[in-house]
């Protein structure tokens, strides 16, 4: 019985990376034995067990064959005759093939210290094309590590391709997908490279068609340099990365400009009423993938809205007010409004050229939501006003109150 370090501590140790968890492998050991040492079984699946002192996961060493369709569709031996080789061969890539023993030796059967130095991801053994789920996780790890220079190898690249033609995309079930989108979109500075690695092996259009349908559909080079309506929205992402925003955002971002996929093409590259075409497509899209409500209902907004907020210093008082309360501008605390604003901001600098371009129209609305919220309710009702009456009273002043706001900063009579 004899424990392993692997995985991801050893590979981030070596490139002088925090190590922020660690998982162990142990070989030659059952588990009655691990039992009988005070391990604490976890896994469901697999043979995982907590260390007894620092709760450290703990896998009996394993091998895996392929028995199905999907990423469930595996035959497991996890007796004690399981070398540590054998146990490391099932894994993804050769990068997170390696395993260090206790006195610190590197344990590398498969090249993953040489890849690291030349910073390529490459495939441990043709078992890679069992799990299809090791393509989502391949394109989020290379967006975590692009930065630093990595690439995906040729022949994993062609391997993954394989596997979509061969359909085993298709039997990625929704949860999965989103999770590791959602871990793509959060862990990188550039999480546009999980999506472009999906399009280059073609799963994409599998798991995200609404998406994958934007690519080669030009919009105006006038307004939008890079020109392609996908190279768009996933340097908008790139943009909401950067500026570390949260989730709901990075979500809006991406998703906001499905409807231009809709436009017919003898309109391009003009897109008249994409944001109407996209509502109904950003719908499908989080439903299918089951994305979480609080992200699907700000890209929803920003889908509908986020023409009216690129041009809002046009817009006519009452028009400007029922922007605010699409917005939910006068809910407590206007995070929903905050948030919609910054993924329009990630719209506005998501253009070739247009990185740090300035963008009027967020201090604008804040200022809109300040000047709006001067009427409250109880002034209102102090003037004997009940009921249903009161909604219907602060819509009207706060139209008047942004009219006369206005006009005071010299915005022009409203039309």
């Amino acid at each position: 019985m004899k424990r392993y370090l692997v995985g991801g501590a050893v590979r981030d140790a070596l490139l002088g990376r925090p190590v922020t968890e660690r998982d162990w492998v142990v070989v030659g050991a059952t588990p009655e034995q691990m039992l009988a040492a005070g391990y604490r079984p976890v896994g469901r699946d697999f043979p995982v067990f907590l260390d007894p002192q620092t709760r450290e996961e703990t896998a009996l060493a394993r091998t895996e064959r392929k028995s199905g369709r999907g990423y469930r569709g595996f035959v497991m031996d996890a007796s004690p005759e399981v070398t540590l080789e054998e146990d490391l061969r099932r894994r993804d890539l050769t990068v997170n093939a390696m395993a260090q023993d206790d006195d610190g030796a590197i344990i590398d059967p498969y090249g993953g210290r040489a890849d690291l130095a030349d910073r390529v991801l490459r495939h441990v053994s043709d078992s890679f094309a069992e799990d299809p789920v090791r393509i989502l996780r391949l394109a989020r790890f290379h967006a975590r590590y692009a930065p630093r220079g990595f690439s995906i190898a040729d022949e994993t690249m062609d391997l993954m391709r394989a596997m979509v033609a061969d359909g085993e995309a298709d039997h990625l079930v929704a949860e999965r997908v989103w999770k590791e989108t959602e871990r793509a979109l959060m862990e990188s500075e550039r999480p546009s490279v999980y999506f472009e690695d999906l399009e280059a092996c073609g799963a994409l259009a599998r798991v995200m068609p609404e998406l994958a349908a934007l690519r080669g559909v030009p919009q105006r080079a006038d307004y939008h340099p890079e020109v392609d309506s996908l190279r768009h929205v996933l340097m908008c992402v790139d943009v909401a990365s950067v500026s570390d925003q949260p989730l709901t955002v990075r979500v809006a971002a991406l998703l906001h400009d499905l409807g231009k996929a809709a436009t017919p093409p003898t309109q391009w590259p003009r897109h008249v009423m994409h944001e109407e075409r996209g509502v109904p497509l950003v719908a499908q899209f989080c439903e299918r993938l089951r994305v979480p409500n609080p992200c699907r209902d700000l890209a929803l907004a920003v889908t509908r809205d986020h023409l009216n907020v690129h041009r809002a210093l046009e817009l006519r008082a009452d028009t400007l007010f029922a922007l605010l309360e699409r917005l939910q501008a006068f809910k407590k605390g206007g995070e929903f409004f905050e948030q919609a604003l910054q993924a329009c901001l990630c719209d506005a600098r998501g253009r070739l050229g247009k990185e740090q371009a300035d963008y009027p129209p967020v201090d604008y609305l804040r200022q809109a939501r300040a000047e709006a919220l001067r009427v409250q309710a109880a002034d209102v009702m102090r003037e004997g006003y009940s009921g249903p009456a009161v909604s219907e009273q602060i819509a009207v002043r706060r139209v008047q109150q942004l009219k006369a706001w206005k006009q005071q900063r010299g915005d022009g009579l409203p039309r």
